[in-house]
């Protein structure tokens, strides 16, 4: 006798079923010349390929190929003009504190990358035909791409500070962002403007509420992945230079370690004596510049680090506050010691120290007995460990690139 055949439905919590029943599609992310705002979205975008999505990029190409995955499909957006006054603008920003780097980011970055990149995202889009654009907050093009041709598009918001108005206690400056976001959004044809850093079709924030705070007061279509690790090693790293002892990275990020000549050399002399291992990541001429072409036997200078990997190996972080940094070690559960130096890294010193994960110096002024304590102390096993760990425990359930993946497909 033939058996009957009975059909099983998959259980709720099965998503590979329903996964693999999405038809592909095409999505395009829009994103500037900006490493921290880059690398967020290369875990997503392999997620998405993992699926059987088309991705493709629109952006400054030179400095995107080395963020990328070998091979990425990218439509440069950055006229010529902009492309040489980049190294400028950057040593400028590097010079600025406080208001002045707010009118810096979107009056001489922000808003002219926009205008430049215009005409090559409105080439992209109508090359790829995606279904969905991926914009990252401060790269303008993007939405008002997708705004003129109708299609949905989502906010990639890196720069996490941002969801929580960290100007809402100037509001002249507030409304003077707004009215530039307006101004964009004018010169190219769109009579009802809307904020374009924030999608009103879906925001993806790469943290959660243990970071950032109470999240129930955002709408629906702000989701609340939580980092989305996965980016290219890029580097290689001495790993039998590790010897057990505790180990710390120090990292002022990709943009901030050309100011951070004497904070290294603090580091350096810090940990001089304790019974640990520091990894500095700074170029070899900062190194120098520091005093660091013999460093102490247990600190190892490195132009760049395997940084995802790294992180598996060390008990404690040492940094400038940058989202990427900062969310990256709180992944691993590991503490932190943060020096804020400009933009919104001290409001997410601030995150860090309000979350009971970490201790906040001085970036300028902090001295090698300060930085010790700080250090020891969140190397204890004590209440900052425990802290980081619920931290990375919310960043665990929120999904990260696989929970962003799932809301761009719902999105198409």
């Amino acid at each position: 006798m033939n058996a009957r055949r009975i059909h099983v439905p998959p259980l709720l919590g099965d998503t590979s079923v329903r996964r693999a029943k999405q038809p592909p599609r095409r999505f395009l992310f829009a994103v500037p010349p900006l490493a921290g705002h880059v690398n967020p979205t290369v875990a997503v975008a392999a997620e998405l390929t993992r699926r059987g999505h088309k991705v493709a990029w629109t952006g400054y190409r030179p400095a995107l190929e080395p963020l990328l995955h070998p091979g990425s499909r990218i439509y440069s957006a950055v006229d010529r003009d902009f492309a040489s006054r980049l190294p400028g603008l950057q040593d400028v920003w590097l010079g600025l504190r406080g208001h002045a780097t707010v009118r810096f980011l979107w009056e001489e970055f922000a808003v002219p990358l926009g205008h430049a990149m215009m005409p090559g995202v409105l080439n992209a889009v109508d090359r790829f035909r995606p279904d969905a654009v991926v914009c990252d907050q401060i790269t303008l093009a993007g939405p008002v791409a997708a705004r003129l041709r109708e299609i949905p598009w989502a906010s990639s918001v890196a720069a996490c500070t941002e969801v929580v108005r960290p100007l809402a206690g100037t509001p002249k400056v507030e409304q003077w962002v707004r009215d530039r976001l307006t101004g964009f959004q004018a010169e190219h044809g769109i009579e009802d403007p809307l904020d374009l850093r924030f999608s009103d079709h879906l925001v993806l924030v790469f943290s959660t509420g243990a970071l950032v705070g109470d999240t129930s007061i955002f709408p629906d279509h702000f989701a609340f992945v939580g980092p989305a690790l996965g980016r290219p090693a890029g580097s290689t790293f001495p790993w039998e230079w590790l010897d057990g002892r505790p180990a710390v990275l120090v990292s002022l990020g990709t943009l901030n370690g050309p100011s951070g000549e004497r904070f290294f050399g603090i580091a350096a002399e810090a940990v001089r004596d304790l019974d640990v291992q520091a990894v500095l990541v700074a170029p070899p001429a900062l190194a120098a510049r520091a005093g660091l072409s013999d460093p102490p036997a247990n600190v190892l200078v490195r132009n760049h680090v395997p940084q995802l990997d790294l992180l598996k190996r060390l008990s404690a972080v040492i940094c400038h506050g940058g989202h990427n940094t900062v969310c990256e070690t709180l992944a691993q559960g590991l503490p932190l010691v943060v020096a804020p130096i400009r933009d919104d890294q001290p409001v997410i010193a601030r995150q860090v120290e309000a979350a009971g994960a970490g201790i906040a110096v001085r970036f300028s002024r902090v001295r090698p007995e300060e930085l010790r304590a700080a250090l020891t102390t969140v190397l204890a096993d004590g209440p900052h460990r425990a802290a980081a760990r619920r931290v990375r425990d919310s960043f665990a359930a929120a999904g990260g690139a696989t929970e962003a993946a799932d809301r761009l497909e719902k999105l198409t």
